[in-house]
């Protein structure tokens, strides 16, 4: 698929969404009190254009930092888990017992852990919410490493590390992206937890709040909206580094 279709075809769907979006809410009649419209949205983005861009930043920022040290935690563990049977026995029932916890619950434990800093509680639960699927994807890919390869190289006089470099390591950077992607749009979810639950004033999440509180709808949709663009903003970055170092392993 060409480059410019890579473009068109996911601005075209977007422009198909809104206009079914903006018939469905027409077709039924719905007054934007109780359903608001793509018409709708603008005129909110513009009123408050200046808090889109300080709650937005706000939002990212920890977003990013979050996501970016739950690569690291999911890499670490999946490394453990990879090489270690043992440790995989061990550790996968806490991990999923962990991730089956309701992020919603835990937000307020961490908040009352920490009070105060608020920026370190957010890029905490974006952690928490965010690093299971990157480490289960990197044990997958380690553990189902062919030993014949290990053999091979090893007969030839090659370090563990070098195996784990040069063999292991690519060979997971498929499964890796792919994790990384769903992390994208947990890291997102965990973000705007920590802004609604436990309000501070930042982030798109406390704006979200604050249009619930005074019954404006066209604000609502448009911070979901503001949410929307910044995931598939962070998606399409993920995507551009795995053309980078795994698209090798793109098939047409």
């Amino acid at each position: 698929m060409t480059s410019y279709n890579k473009i068109i075809i996911p601005l075209l769907s977007v422009f198909i969404f809104c206009i079914f979006w903006e018939w469905l809410v027409w077709i039924n009649g719905w007054p934007n009190y109780k359903m608001a419209s793509p018409s709708d949205l603008w005129p909110a983005f513009w009123k408050f254009r200046w808090l889109f861009l300080s709650y937005g930043w706000d939002t990212l920022w920890r977003t990013m930092v979050g996501l970016s040290l739950s690569v690291f935690v999911g890499v670490g563990f999946g490394i453990i888990m990879g090489f270690s049977k043992t440790m995989r026995i061990a550790l996968y029932p806490l991990l999923v017992g962990f991730n089956a916890i309701p992020k919603a619950t835990v937000v307020p434990v961490i908040a009352l852990m920490f009070v105060g800093f608020h920026d370190m509680n957010t890029i905490l639960i974006v952690i928490f919410i965010s690093f299971f699927p990157i480490a289960v994807s990197i044990s997958i890919g380690l553990s189902t490493l062919e030993p014949e390869y290990k053999d091979i190289l090893l007969s030839l006089g090659a370090t563990k590390f070098e195996i784990f470099y040069k063999i292991a390591l690519p060979k997971t950077l498929p499964e890796f992206f792919g994790a990384l992607k769903v992390s994208v749009t947990l890291a997102f979810i965990g973000t705007n937890l920590m802004e609604i639950i436990e309000p501070h004033g930042k982030g798109l999440g406390h704006l979200f709040d604050s249009g619930k509180i005074s019954a404006d709808y066209p604000l609502m949709f448009a911070v979901l909206i503001a949410l929307a663009v910044l995931g598939i903003f962070l998606y399409y970055i993920v995507v551009l580094f795995e053309n980078i170092f795994a698209g090798w392993a793109e098939r047409n």
